[in-house]
């Protein structure tokens, strides 16, 4: 009986230690949520399998060889709008959004915030969502590993210059692996906009677009995370990063990556230069940039000077 006793005990231990590793392993928490408000259906157990599904796949699979302590696990979110299912066959909309802290604060920073409207995958109730690297196993694993890459990716830029890299680099062989998919979202010439899955990527690698990255890392970096301890440091740092925007939005205007940091940052702007602790001058600068870049958001801008 001692012995049963002792060797339950073990295998209780052994089971804990298991989890408490792997909640120091997985880079991601991510919460996700399946809308079906705009199909009409009775079963709505598949979409709570589903959800379940994306959830386990999302935060239970190890992304990177880094080893993440719970508080240091990425925030994000993923929001799957169901637009119609036929058979198995689901189509509708994914919001991605991923934040991070600023040193020394209770404030988190959204570094991606963005909507794929190509999604469109099978989804039988209950398999297994398999994937393995550099294959191309379903369109729904591919697009879920694609977008845990860009997140990871996105989160590293922020804190080493160009440190995304590896990331974005698997996302670009999802993006290869996926070229024979009549799925969308995966082919450069399915946008004629240039505003999918593909050219997002295309853009993060490409040179002509690395002063982006640059801004995003001195902007958090060397600007959101010195404020703390040197609040004039800081500010500076976020004030000449707009310089760098300002150098791709004259050579490339319009582009995706670029919309993509506006729409993340454009409400932050707004309440980091409306501090009076800013110079006039300062201010002037990052309205006239910000108006050239993201014209849609003028209005915003302009109350920054008032």
């Amino acid at each position: 009986m001692i012995k049963i006793l002792k060797y339950t005990y073990v295998l209780i231990i052994g089971v804990f230690l298991l989890s408490t590793n792997k909640a120091y392993t997985q880079e991601l928490n991510c919460i996700v949520s399946v809308n079906t408000q705009q199909i009409q259906s009775s079963d709505k157990k598949i979409y709570e399998t589903l959800q379940a599904s994306i959830y386990e796949f999302m935060n239970s699979k190890k992304w990177t060889n880094y080893t993440y302590e719970t508080e240091e696990k990425i925030e994000c979110t993923i929001m799957l709008t169901i637009s119609s299912k036929e058979a198995d066959q689901f189509k509708g909309t994914l919001q991605v959004q991923s934040r991070r802290p600023i040193y020394k604060s209770a404030y988190n920073s959204v570094l991606l915030n963005m909507i794929d409207k190509d999604i469109q995958f099978n989804y039988i109730e209950y398999q297994p969502l398999d994937y393995n690297e550099g294959t191309f196993t379903s369109n729904l694993t591919s697009l879920l590993a694609y977008y845990a890459n860009l997140i990871i990716g996105y989160d590293f830029d922020s804190y080493q210059l160009l440190g995304g890299n590896p990331y974005f680099e698997k996302a670009q062989s999802i993006i290869t692996s996926a070229q024979s998919t009549a799925d969308p979202g995966w082919k450069g010439y399915e946008s004629s906009s240039q505003k999918n899955r593909y050219w997002l990527i295309e853009n993060l690698l490409n040179n002509v677009y690395s002063p982006v990255r640059e801004a995003v890392y001195n902007y958090h970096r060397k600007g959101l995370d010195m404020l703390i301890d040197n609040a004039v440091t800081g500010k500076a740092a976020i004030t000449a990063s707009f310089d760098k925007l300002k150098t791709v939005h004259e050579n490339k205007p319009g582009s995706y990556l670029m919309q993509l940091f506006f729409i993340a940052k454009t409400d932050e702007i707004l309440n980091i230069f409306t501090n009076n602790t800013i110079s006039t001058t300062d201010k002037t600068k990052v309205v006239d940039i910000c108006k050239k870049i993201d014209p849609t958001n003028s209005n915003k801008y302009n109350q920054i000077n008032k």
